[in-house]
């Protein structure tokens, strides 16, 4: 077997060579980096599952505003996904959750301050029974 030694020429090829595989790795990570992201598939089904249930659930009774708003950022999330801006409609679609999300609340809010309510006007009216039931037997 033989062994072979590098040389002084290998050495000299191989620093002339260098700065273009350099560039060569630069390039290959630039165009890696540049590619574009995949589109926000699972951010914009958990945006609309979101819109169907708050539907469902009658929140634009309570809170049309802002459910109004977060449908206008859904709508916005899919034509950034037509322009093939992914990023853009990520964000969109997380605000338009977040929106849904805030017209629920405010939606539950505005049921359980009615329920609320509507027990206390029956509380009343079960206290005035009882005082003039309690004043007939007298």
């Amino acid at each position: 077997m033989k062994i072979s030694i590098p040389t002084t020429k290998t050495f000299t090829d191989l620093r002339r060579r260098l700065p273009y595989v350099g560039c060569l790795a630069g390039i290959l990570l630039l165009s890696a980096c540049a590619s574009a992201p995949p589109p926000p598939t699972q951010e914009m089904t958990a945006a609309e599952q979101s819109m169907v249930d708050a539907e469902q659930a009658r929140v634009s009774q309570y809170a049309l505003p802002e459910l109004q708003e977060a449908r206008a950022k859904l709508a916005a999330a899919r034509t950034a996904i037509l322009n093939k801006e992914m990023e853009k409609a990520r964000r969109l679609a997380l605000e338009a959750s977040a929106g849904i999300k805030l017209a629920s609340a405010k939606a539950d809010l505005a049921k359980a301050e009615a329920v609320n309510a509507d027990m206390k006007k029956n509380l009343h009216i079960l206290k005035e029974e009882l005082q003039r039931t309690s004043g007939e037997q007298q």
